[in-house]
Parts: structure tokens; sequence; C-alpha cells
């Protein structure tokens, strides 16, 4: 049984050198796991192809350290070219996650194998209507938001005249009910989101700052964690 088979979207921690005040990024990482976080992102939009493979190489290691590499995966945002070299130089990168404008997700599943993870983000619209025109199969989850304005993702939510939409709870729990994969939730995050937020039946949510920024990265980990299995 791969990794993919038992894919836990509930906690998903994103995060790359430029999110976590100074710490390495594989610090920050095995606080989160101590805490219950079930998925990890690699993502970077200042780190260079070599810096993104030895990022994603810490953090392997220390989920492995952990005991978790079969049951924790590894994905590296928007990068299908970081997670071949990573993977062909013995790293454990367990897939890719894409927005849509990047490298078509079935592209990224014909290079990545059957037992690899592929993700997809857009906003709720965009999502709805590729669960309703597109072929899905090559998906395991959609990434959906932003719930709040973030700077982490500044662009996330903006349309095309510059406007800002952010997602509705009600919006959340309709396209749910729709959706033949999971989805995960973020932009703005914080722990005074989670009860709504699970109420509306998504799988999880999705953090950056709320705990890679965070001055106690495994307090505001364990406060998340704890909050959304209270309300599931």
């Amino acid at each position: 049984m791969s990794i993919r088979d038992n894919l836990d979207i509930s906690a998903y921690l994103v995060l790359g050198p430029e999110n976590t005040c100074g710490r390495p990024v594989e610090d920050v990482v095995g606080e989160a796991l101590d805490a219950g976080f079930t998925i990890i992102q690699v993502r970077s939009k200042v780190a260079g192809v070599r810096e993104m493979i030895e990022c994603a190489r810490r953090v392997a290691d220390v989920i492995a350290a952990k005991g978790k590499a079969d049951t924790v995966p590894l994905l590296i945002d928007d990068r299908l070219d970081v997670a071949l070299a990573a993977r062909d130089l013995g790293i454990k990168v367990d897939g890719v996650h894409v927005g849509q404008s990047d490298i078509p997700p079935e592209i990224c599943r014909r290079h990545l194998g059957e037992d690899a993870i592929v993700g997809l983000s857009a906003g709720a619209a965009e999502i709805r209507s590729y669960i309703e025109h597109e072929d899905v199969s090559p998906i395991d989850y959609f990434g959906v938001g932003p719930l709040h304005p973030t700077s982490s993702k500044p662009d996330a939510g903006i349309t095309a005249d510059g406007t800002l939409v952010t997602r509705s709870l009600d919006e959340l729990a309709g396209l749910h009910r729709v959706s033949p994969r999971p989805i995960v939730v973020g932009g703005g995050v914080k722990a005074a989101d989670i009860p709504a937020l699970a109420a509306t039946g998504v799988e999880g949510f999705f953090v950056i700052s709320a705990v890679a920024g965070a001055e106690d990265p495994y307090a505001a980990a364990c406060e998340l964690v704890d909050g959304w299995r209270a309300a599931r």
C-alpha cells in the first residue's frame, strides 16, 4: 500500500526558508510533526533549484527521523523538476502541488507515477468548473483559498481586475458537497477559524505563517491540530 492510499490532508503545513523567521525549515517541520501535522509541502518563491532540493532533503530526513516517512507525505510546490531531481538523488519526495497555471496534473502524474500524490489549487469557482469539465483522476486533493487575506500568499484570491476574493464558509460547504476529491482550505487560517472551517465538511486546513512564523511553532501547531480534532 502506498502513501497515496492513506492520504491525510487534515493538518497541512506549507513552508520555505523565507517563512521561518531565520529558523531552519526542518526544525519547524519537526515541531509541526510532533504536534500532529499530517502533510508537509516545501514551497519557496525565492530559493533556487539546488536550495529547494537541499531543503527537501533536510525535511525528508526529519520526517524519517520522526518515524513518519510512510505516513506523512512530503510534496514540492509548483516545481516538478525539483521533485524529479530530488527523487533522482534518493530523497523521498512523495509528489507535487500545482496551480492551474502550472504544469498540468496529468503530466505530473505521468512523470511521478501512480504512487505519487498530486494536488491542485485554484479558486472555488475554478475548482467547481474543473470538477464539471475536466478529468480529475490524476488529482488526489484540491487546495482552495484564501479564507482571509494573507501576506504569505499575497496573490491568492486576486482576480484579473485586482480584486481580492476570499472564500465564504457557505461556498466551501457547497464545494465540499460536489467535489469527488478531498479539499484543504487555507489562506490566513488561524486557530479561531478551525471549528467553523471543520463544520463545512472540508477535509483539512493548510497554514504557512500560523506555524512557520509563530514565536512558538510547536504550541501554535498543537492549538490548530487539537482544534481540528475536537471539531471533527
